[in-house]
């Protein structure tokens, strides 16, 4: 199952340098709609067979104009919410450069704890749960019982925020919490994990170009073991045994992809 983890386009809070939170009624500002606008020739064109968002405004009015381009409902996790600030919600990002708790985020996010909010730790646990449990369900209402390992593949949105989705890929590349800070995700952009029955792999972070579609297609389906070495109406003249085709969608190919 493959997700794309998009961040919400630019906000009023962004423009202005104020860490929202999960300060209530922030919007997106002119660029941020025009990013959610952008999605549809973006994105658009993927078989996106759901769109699951982050409860807040600013997430909410991102995912809008695709999801009715998808003719897909929304579905709201408060689990891809923002974190929980606390304390620092709506203060000025240049004013809590200063304080003590500044140096423990950049260097030591795992020991976070933001007062009066939760910590980092917390916020990878809760969101990393809810993406693979999404994964679940889709790989059980398009894969059978049996999920992606019998052919079940699906691809799907969420719609989250910066520190979120730094979480959630620092997760998916099986690198300490403590090293989340390297991840980048800027406004509407997407990161891309498609998870298997082994482990996840990471095929796209903080891309914001004008289409995403490179290693997006479906996994392939297992080899019907019935049909021996047939080549499947390959015509004379073409591989036989490529990588997609050999190798189980939940390994690495060594040496690297090759298409």
């Amino acid at each position: 199952m493959t997700v794309i983890l998009l961040r919400h386009g630019r906000s009023t809070s962004n423009t202005a340098g104020i860490l929202a939170g999960r300060s209530e009624g922030v919007d997106l500002d002119d660029k941020g709609r025009e990013q959610a606008a952008g999605l549809i020739d973006r994105i658009g064109d993927l078989p996106i067979r759901a769109v699951v968002s982050s409860p807040l405004l600013r997430c909410r009015r991102t995912v809008e104009p695709l999801a009715d381009a998808l003719c897909l409902e929304p579905l709201i996790d408060d689990r891809l919410a923002e974190v929980d600030y606390g304390e620092w919600t709506g203060r000025k990002i240049g004013d809590l450069t200063s304080e003590p708790l500044w140096k423990v985020v950049q260097a030591h996010p795992s020991a976070a704890v933001f007062p009066g909010g939760e910590g980092l730790a917390q916020v990878q646990a809760r969101a990393v749960a809810a993406v693979r449990e999404h994964d679940r369900r889709l790989a059980l209402e398009h894969g059978g019982e049996h999920g992606e390992e019998h052919g079940g593949d699906a691809l799907w949105v969420a719609c989250t925020h910066g520190d979120v989705i730094k979480a959630v890929v620092a997760d998916a590349y099986g690198m300490h919490l403590d090293g989340f800070q390297r991840v980048t995700a800027d406004p509407a952009s997407v990161s891309v994990i498609r998870y298997t029955s082994l482990r996840p792999f990471v095929l796209h972070v903080n891309h914001t170009g004008t289409q995403l579609s490179a290693a997006l297609r479906a996994a392939p389906p297992p080899k019907d073991e019935s049909k021996g070495d047939e080549s499947h109406g390959q015509s004379e003249g073409e591989p036989q045994n490529g990588p997609a085709e050999v190798v189980p969608p939940s390994d690495a190919v060594v040496g690297g992809t090759t298409d």
